[in-house]
């Protein structure tokens, strides 16, 4: 069985947004592995254990953005993929998704494609859809539980979360699908996983490897502006009883044109 988990890397989910000259920054925040994508690898590792196959952690990004791709092989992924290349800054989740789909089908013969529920950063959760639609795969997403598996007959069975209940899904495959945190704690690295991930070579492939042009994004932000900060003032009714205290508030709220 075959296994693409695809992994981002996103800045530190401490860390605060601010706008720089007409742009988004994070400052000197660390960037660390999207913490939804550690679900996914997660379940990848999993399935893998249980059906026999591999794993392989795909992630566009930066060149140099090697956070995401040396957790996942920390934590077990067998190989790894990065997706980089210039044409590729500021790309939406269509343009995203028209790579990803060129790079799973260049590595060939995948079962599975997963995802975390969403990034941190742009936190839409459109992007495995948008990939298992151009894939022309069934899109099986908010799964928190896989309850069968069978590459052999092509067929596999998930839970779905709904917000007051649970939704049993029957799927072919192969299959795009979006692993929420209920599926289970994602293991911890272990000492000798980070040394290997560490010392781990992985192709890195361009727009031109993939055999594909510079696809154009929906959306583009031109510039970005933070909104008109508002001063709010606290201030403390006084009253000796809560009848002058009612009738102080009521005379400031007419006084500021609220009542």
């Amino acid at each position: 069985m075959k296994i693409i988990v695809c992994v981002k890397q996103v800045p530190d989910t401490a860390a605060t947004m601010t706008v720089d000259n007409g742009a988004i920054s994070w400052g000197d925040a660390p960037l660390i592995i999207n913490p939804w994508d550690e679900f996914a690898v997660e379940a990848a590792l999993n399935l893998a254990a249980d059906q026999g196959g591999e794993v392989i952690a795909l992630c566009l990004g930066k060149e140099g953005e090697t956070e995401a791709i040396k957790h996942a092989l920390a934590m077990g992924a067998d190989s790894a993929v990065m997706i980089s290349d210039p044409a590729l800054e500021g790309a939406d989740n269509v343009a995203a998704s028209k790579v990803l789909t060129a790079a799973i089908q260049k590595i060939g013969e995948a079962d599975l494609v997963l995802f975390g529920q969403q990034s941190v950063d742009t936190d839409t959760g459109l992007l495995p859809v948008q990939t298992a639609r151009l894939l022309k795969w069934p899109s099986l997403t908010l799964v928190s539980k896989f309850e069968s598996v069978n590459p052999g007959d092509g067929k596999i069975q998930v839970l779905r979360s709904m917000e007051e209940a649970g939704q049993v899904v029957d799927s072919s495959l192969p299959a795009v699908v979006s692993v929420t945190k209920d599926y289970g704690e994602p293991r911890y690295p272990s000492f000798m996983g980070i040394r290997k991930a560490s010392k781990a070579e992985y192709p890195v492939w361009s727009l031109a490897d993939l055999g594909i042009e510079t696809p154009s994004s929906s959306i583009v932000w031109p510039e970005v502006t933070e909104p008109v900060k508002k001063e709010i003032v606290t201030e403390i009714i006084e009253g000796e009883t809560p009848e002058e205290k009612a009738k102080s508030l009521v005379e400031k709220l007419i006084a500021e044109k609220v009542l």
